[in-house]
């Protein structure tokens, strides 16, 4: 189905990093009326502008017309700024940002990790938002996002940002576009919970995925993986109530159960880039809560290994 529908009532979003999770998001918003520009590698936005962004699903495929550009500048004109970069690249971005957002706009980090809306937040003025994506989606092709499973958004104000003017009210909008598209997006008192919990399923999956390339419903049906995965939501757990984030241990096992059941042909996207060979984002994962952990004096050792395997994993290969 090819879709271009914009309403001149709608928020104008920008997409800053616009690969799997950034297009999907974008789409899906895209498809509800919104004016919607992607910032993107070269490739991506050569094929959008030639074909159009396509969001693939099991059972249809959409093709939506959207504005997609390289360089950060046409975030210009928009009240939404999406930010879905890799982690360790967030201070590069909001730097690059700064200079173009208008200063009612407002900033919604969709990245992996617990402090990247706090980060842009110490480079910007504006209200930036946090969020929580539980999405299934990977690039299938240059311009074409394969949607697997799920896609709804948990959304907050961070404490970093909560007395800048109307932080909660900003998030009750950007939460109402997102439910205007389709995307379940209820907003969150305590984000900073919501973001370790996040982090506890990524720590679970991510590197089990990429060293195992494994898709969720095989690391699933695996006893000893299922051990394994189970040992490293305990230790992040630990590690979060060591930090003052308060999580329900078998809540968290429960929910990493679901969320196989939910995407059992999903690969993680620390798998993804090492398929693609490029930088994980495994540093701010299992990483993270190994370094954390050291900190506060909380052992994290499958964390720890996880962390260094992938780090291994990442640097290419000896055998040809």
């Amino acid at each position: 189905m090819l879709a271009r529908v914009t309403s001149p009532r709608l928020p104008a979003v920008a997409v800053v990093g616009a690969g799997a999770v950034g297009g999907f998001y974008g789409g899906m918003l895209a498809l509800s009326g919104a004016p919607v520009t992607l910032v993107g590698r070269a490739q991506h936005v050569d094929a959008i502008r030639r074909d159009g962004l396509v969001i693939a699903r099991s059972d249809r495929r959409d093709v939506v017309l959207v504005t997609a550009a390289t360089d950060v500048s046409a975030i210009a004109e928009a009240d939404v700024v999406l930010v879905c970069v890799k982690s360790p690249d967030t201070p590069e971005a909001a730097a690059a940002m700064k200079p173009y957002l208008r200063a009612d706009a407002v900033v919604v980090s969709l990245q992996n990790g617990v402090a990247n809306a706090d980060t842009i937040a110490a480079v910007v003025d504006q209200v930036v938002l946090a969020s929580v994506v539980w999405v299934g989606t990977w690039m299938e092709a240059p311009g074409v996002v394969r949607h697997a499973g799920r896609g709804t958004l948990e959304l907050g104000v961070t404490r970093a940002c909560a007395n800048r003017p109307r932080a909660q009210e900003r998030a009750r909008d950007v939460a109402a576009l997102f439910e205007r598209a389709g995307v379940h997006c209820p907003v969150v008192d305590d984000i900073e919970a919501a973001l370790w919990s996040k982090l506890v399923i990524n720590c679970a999956f991510n590197a089990v995925s990429a060293l195992g390339r494994s898709r969720y419903g095989r690391m699933e049906a695996e006893p000893a993986i299922r051990d394994l995965m189970e040992t490293a939501v305990r230790e992040t757990v630990a590690v979060a109530r060591a930090s003052g984030v308060a999580l329900d241990e078998r809540e968290m096992i429960a929910s990493m159960w679901r969320t196989a059941g939910s995407m059992p042909a999903q690969y993680s996207s620390t798998a993804q880039d090492i398929l693609r060979g490029k930088p994980t984002e495994i540093d701010m994962l299992n990483g993270y809560v190994a370094r954390r952990g050291e900190e506060l004096g909380i052992p994290a050792p499958v964390n720890r290994a996880l962390h260094a395997l992938v780090k291994l994993r990442e640097a290419g290969d000896d055998l040809a």
